[in-house]
């Protein structure tokens, strides 16, 4: 979450916090490959570590993730973006900002911190140049003021990268 939107974050409700924990107990017990939570006492804020998947682009390359978690989670999506230096990516914005449909538009709470990692690293996995979007500058720019992702209108247009 930009600095300016964490004073404005709820805490979680009893709904969010067993569901998180539920989750973060099967990480523990089955983490999905090429990635490890760094452990803090903020349940509502993960760090993941994501490693570039071999035989890929981004292979024996680390990024990490930024997950914050809404009030109301599962029920609405975590805020999810790559701490800078962001992989560079056609969907993903220097400021770490990723366009994928799943934190946005097509959540479901059935969705978990895993689900979502996966989801990143075949993205990662399917790109075949390293490249910023098109308009990643003037996106950039627009955020400047701590906007955050979701509060984006995301266009989905592109399903090879």
């Amino acid at each position: 979450m930009t600095s300016s939107s964490a004073h404005s974050r709820k805490a979680l409700s009893k709904i969010a916090c067993n569901r998180l924990q539920k989750e973060l107990v099967e990480w523990q017990v089955n983490p999905p490959a090429g990635f490890k939570h760094k452990v803090t006492d903020n349940l509502q804020r993960w760090i993941i570590e994501v490693n570039g998947a071999p035989g890929t682009i981004y292979a024996n390359e680390t990024y990490q993730l930024q997950v914050d978690f809404p009030e109301h989670y599962p029920m609405e999506a975590p805020q999810v973006i790559f701490i800078p230096p962001a992989p560079l990516h056609p969907h993903i914005y220097s400021n770490g900002h990723i366009c994928l449909d799943i934190l946005y538009d097509s959540w479901s709470p059935a969705m978990t911190v895993s689900s979502i990692c996966i989801s990143i690293l075949s993205m990662l996995s399917s790109a075949t140049v390293k490249q910023r979007p098109t308009d990643n500058d003037r996106y950039v720019k627009n955020c400047q003021n701590g906007r955050s992702p979701k509060e984006t209108r995301w266009w989905f247009h592109d399903d090879k990268v």
